[in-house]
């Protein structure tokens, strides 16, 4: 058996969130109480992405000082600008900004703005699709993000559209080649922290390890649940994690392939079965893995793409 990404990779395993609010934007605590707050709950790193808009004078939190051996922040904002399919503004993560990135240019659009914050060196996310009621065409114009945001907590627990597979796949069949992150997109103004965040496989805490890694696809995202290993050889498909009671591989169809149990740690698919019944390269190029625990929390690997694969 095969590893594959980015259980393949070197390093361990780093857990982390990359949107969430200080009262620098529209977040009820100081920068160092969320930080503190992060790194109390188990975090590994954590990002303050303000809304970078005039109405907060664009603000980059500078959260270098909070970093420590066992602790380490990204710097970035929530990037902002027209004007999305419903008429509102976007709304992006870019992670891994420098700290004299620009404000906003005149006319600029919420695709140009993402191109810049990429050129940049921005690690680029499409924020909560759900939330911000967005259409396959607006998925299609920001072609410099390199993921999409397919949980976010804040918006799961406040108004229930937290939810964003429905774009992300969407954007894989047609070949978009993306990666989705969960986050939590607290405010600490309610019950929105701690729900969702990314796994992502480096060799080392070094900031610039980690948005090189993100780049990469090199992470995964949780709600709880941990994935350990997904495994190929040219017969089946192996999948381990936490004790979860389901775990099932998705594609670009309605079909997939499931194992159901109690506190379940392992499954494995017979790949000729699955090309022969629905995983066809012709009828969908990649594939994904979800396990959800009997909690309802879930862990998601990213889209596995069948060419790349060999």
């Amino acid at each position: 058996m095969a590893l594959l990404a980015p259980f393949s990779a070197p390093g361990r395993f780093w857990r982390g969130n990359l949107h969430t609010h200080s009262n620098l934007s529209d977040g009820a605590l100081e920068p160092k109480q969320v930080v503190d707050a992060y790194k109390g709950a188990g975090y590994d790193f954590m990002q303050l992405s303000e809304h970078f808009i005039d109405q907060f004078g664009f603000p980059i939190a500078d959260t270098r000082g909070f970093r420590s051996n066992s602790f380490t922040t990204l710097l970035g904002v929530e990037l902002h600008a027209p004007e999305t399919q419903v008429g509102e503004l976007w709304h992006i993560v870019a992670a891994g900004l420098p700290l004299d990135f620009s404000r906003n240019l005149a006319g600029e659009t919420g695709a140009q703005l993402a191109r810049r914050a990429r050129e940049a060196g921005a690690f680029i996310g499409i924020a909560h699709p759900a939330w911000s009621q967005l259409t396959i065409e607006d998925g299609r114009a920001i072609d410099a993000a390199h993921a999409v945001e397919i949980y976010n907590h804040g918006c799961a627990v406040e108004n229930d559209r937290g939810d964003g597979w429905y774009l992300a796949d969407q954007l894989f069949t047609e070949g978009h080649r993306l990666t989705a992150f969960a986050t939590d997109d607290a405010h600490f103004k309610g019950p929105d922290y701690f729900g969702g965040w990314v796994h992502v496989k480096a060799g080392s805490l070094d900031p610039d390890a980690l948005l090189e890694s993100l780049k990469k696809g090199l992470y995964y995202s949780s709600m709880g649940p941990q994935l350990h290993a997904i495994e190929m050889n040219g017969k089946e498909i192996s999948i381990s994690c936490s004790p979860v009671d389901t775990i099932t591989v998705v594609c670009g169809t309605s079909r997939s392939a499931v194992r159901m149990g109690k506190a379940i740690t392992e499954a494995s698919f017979d790949l000729a079965k699955l090309e022969k019944g629905w995983l066809l390269r012709k009828t969908s190029p990649w594939f994904r893995v979800t396990v959800i625990d009997g909690a309802g929390k879930r862990a998601w690997s990213n889209p596995i793409w069948w060419d790349e694969l060999g």
